[in-house]
């Protein structure tokens, strides 16, 4: 602020009230001289009796006083701070959020173990945050199995509701697609410019061919005899009837005899619930029809009296064990992946329900856009494209077509 001396009063200190001046500007050049006077006197009555005060003292201090945004400090979120951001804003399904919070859960022990093992000072940053750090978090990934013993601190700090096993590649790729997709989002929200999979490839995800039972199997399970056994039984009839509806299990456990709208089975699947919601209807056969017949009135208006999904897990091995249905089938390990036999009693599982219903109906119509209507496969699905093997069966017909 500068005026010409012959204008001012210094004794009134302001500007001459006798002399010519723009009478808007007047009030504004006095208003901020008496402004300023405030702030000195704030400053030296807060300032006390300090005998170090200099002329720069006070003018960095009415400068910070007249324009506080200059030196604003930027308020600085943590990576974890932002991560929950990420978890809260985005629009999509309660499945997808809970596996992005498992990713979470592994990021936080991470940067624990790193403290631990390596750097006392660790802290995950997302401007820090680099392709070493991926490949660092990367291995403990695959290694954090080992570390459950060793350093179970780390299990009490962040608890995970299962002791953990190796990891396969798909399941660490999976995270890394998470993680890459939480840097972009961050990206855009403006929290960071930092990218640090510009220079990492994701490993690519590679599952082996579905394995399902055939009608004939499914209705030997349906046929044999459980009377000394009614646990297995029900169980049992739970399991077929999954096979005639080809639901996930999250949404089968969560059915009840509402669901059940003029002969069909009517629900919209969980995963697609928050993103793009269909109403997924499957009429009912005779079979689905005399497995309800069988429970008309379950607790909670279940529409069967299911267990929990671990429990009904075992249950179905046992089932396809005492059944007899053993046959060996080869899989790929999730872990090494590498081809293994195994007999189909130890990888029978509510998913393998699923995978039934979807793949002998599509022996039938071998029309992905038919069975997507019944099983919920978006069309284009790269899942899906999984269970349109085709069987020796299949191989049999086409070979029969050219004769």
């Amino acid at each position: 602020m500068t005026i010409n001396p012959a204008l001012w009063d210094a004794k009134r200190e302001e500007i001459k009230s006798k002399v010519l001046y723009d009478a808007k500007e007047r009030v504004e050049f006095n208003s901020n001289v008496a402004r300023i006077k405030t702030i000195i006197n704030q400053l030296y009555l807060h300032a006390g009796y300090r005998q170090d005060l200099t002329s720069e003292w006070l003018s960095a201090e009415i400068d910070k006083a007249l324009y506080p945004e200059k030196y604003k400090v930027e308020e600085k979120y943590t990576f974890f701070d932002v991560f929950q951001d990420f978890l809260e804003k985005r629009n999509v399904s309660q499945a997808q959020i809970n596996a992005c919070k498992v990713l979470g859960r592994a990021l936080k022990r991470y940067e624990l173990y790193e403290i631990a093992v390596r750097r006392n000072s660790f802290v995950l940053d997302l401007d820090t945050f680099n392709t070493e750090t991926i490949c660092n978090f990367d291995k403990f990934l695959r290694d954090e199995h080992l570390f459950y013993d060793q350093y179970p601190q780390l299990y009490v700090a962040v608890p995970e509701s299962r002791t953990p096993k190796p990891r396969g590649q798909n399941t660490i790729s999976g995270l890394m697609l998470k993680l890459r997709t939480f840097f972009l989002w961050a990206i855009r929200e403006g929290k960071t410019n930092n990218n640090p999979f510009v220079n990492y490839s994701i490993g690519e995800c590679v599952y082996g061919t579905p394995i399902y039972i055939s009608v004939e199997e499914r209705n030997k399970l349906y046929q044999y005899d459980f009377s000394e056994n009614q646990y297995l039984a029900v169980q049992r009839d739970i399991f077929v009837f999954q096979c005639l509806i080809g639901c996930r299990v999250g949404d089968y456990f969560r059915m009840t005899k509402d669901n059940i709208i003029d002969g069909a089975i009517e629900y919209i699947a969980r995963k697609t619930k928050d993103g793009h919601p269909e109403t997924l209807r499957v009429p009912l056969n005779k079979t689905a029809q005399e497995i309800l017949d069988r429970y008309p009135v379950v607790k909670d208006n279940k529409l069967l009296p299911f267990t929990y999904p671990q429990q009904y897990n075992d249950d179905i091995k046992l089932i396809f064990k005492t059944v007899g249905l053993t046959r060996f089938v080869t899989i790929l390990d999730p872990t090494t992946r590498m081809e293994r036999q195994v007999p189909l009693s130890e990888i029978a599982s509510s998913h393998l329900a699923r995978r039934t219903f979807v793949g002998n109906i599509y022996k039938k119509v071998q029309d992905p856009n038919l069975v997507g209507a019944l099983s919920g496969h978006v069309p284009g699905s790269r899942a899906f494209a999984r269970y349109r093997t085709i069987d020796d069966e299949m191989k049999r017909e086409l070979v029969a077509a050219i004769e």
